[in-house]
């Protein structure tokens, strides 16, 4: 299958890999100069339990290709979605396929503006990755991927991807279910992003206390009342055991939304508890604590961003 990977960070380096080790063609379509030329001169390095790899494969920016592919997976931050998805409509042939598994809801309906919704795999992931620097990606410990057709009508293409990603390592299943997991993770990213990224600590830190794991408990809970009223079975037993695994597991990690913060980037906070509580209104379900860590994320993201 010919595939091509938006975004070479974590994510997108792991997928990558993994699928270009086992034998599928994939390229790399980035904007950030230094990861384009890191690959372009030193290949991907790529280190996960097997040991540590050299990839190379074509990486460029999305002009830089010319010929449809096969499958396009976006693994861009969500506010990015929108511009990397309008950089590759040249790429789109009539059998071109698009795959998100991307933090966040609302990127499926941004690249359905360009690729049809029938066409369209959504879907999670908790593997494991981490960008040690531009081109430079390790990958340790076990976890999966889950996907369905954004339409939810069974095709035969999900399968497919699904079998190729599992023969690369990935450990993927098509699941009709998979609204609810996705909603189940972002009901965990609701909770850890937004209250690290408020009060400036690590997972650790935030678990450490009885008022952080009940607050952390409490977005999750309005996440997953959220998913529930719209029919989705998402269920806050799976969201609070990843929840406490994360405070056990995880004590030094700082979540993507504090690494923005500290970097002066903007997050992904729209796409997360914006977005969650932007689907409350909708079916009158009441968020208070999403909205209160949204404003809040939203205060501090706009004054770091302003001190730039």
């Amino acid at each position: 299958m010919n595939i091509a990977i938006v975004g070479a960070g974590a994510m997108g380096g792991l997928f990558g890999a993994r699928l270009a080790l086992n034998g599928q063609k994939v390229s790399f379509i980035e904007v950030a100069p230094a990861t384009i030329a890191a690959i372009s001169d030193n290949g991907l390095a790529f280190s996960d339990d097997s040991g540590t790899h050299t990839v190379r494969v074509p990486v460029g920016r999305a002009d830089s290709f010319a010929e449809p592919f096969d499958l396009i997976v976006f693994f861009t931050k969500s506010l990015h979605t929108q511009s990397a998805v309008r950089s590759i409509s040249h790429l789109v042939g009539q059998n071109t396929w698009a795959l998100s598994v991307q933090n966040g809801l609302g990127n499926a309906e941004i690249i359905s503006e360009v690729i049809p919704s029938e066409r369209i795999i959504v879907g999670m992931t908790n593997l494991p990755a981490d960008l040690k620097s531009a081109g430079v990606v390790h990958s340790h410990g076990e976890g999966y991927v889950r996907i369905w057709t954004m339409s939810g009508k069974e095709r035969p293409e999900v399968s497919r991807v699904a079998e190729i990603f599992s023969a690369a390592g990935l450990n993927c299943s098509a699941d009709p279910q998979v609204r609810a997991a996705i909603w189940e993770k972002v009901a965990f990213n609701a909770a850890l992003n937004s209250v690290c990224a408020v009060i400036g600590c690590t997972v650790g830190t935030a678990g450490s206390t009885e008022q952080g794991r009940a607050l952390a408990m409490r977005i999750a809970a309005e996440t997953v009342s959220v998913a529930q009223a719209l029919q989705i079975p998402a269920r806050m037993a799976k969201v609070e055991e990843a929840l406490l695994d994360a405070f056990r597991m995880h004590v030094n990690h700082k979540p993507s939304m504090l690494q923005d913060i500290e970097a002066g980037r903007q997050t992904e906070i729209d796409f997360i508890n914006g977005a969650v509580a932007e689907q409350a209104r909708g079916c009158g379900v009441s968020v208070p604590t999403v909205t209160a860590l949204y404003e809040l994320v939203k205060m501090k993201q706009d004054a770091v961003l302003n001190r730039k």
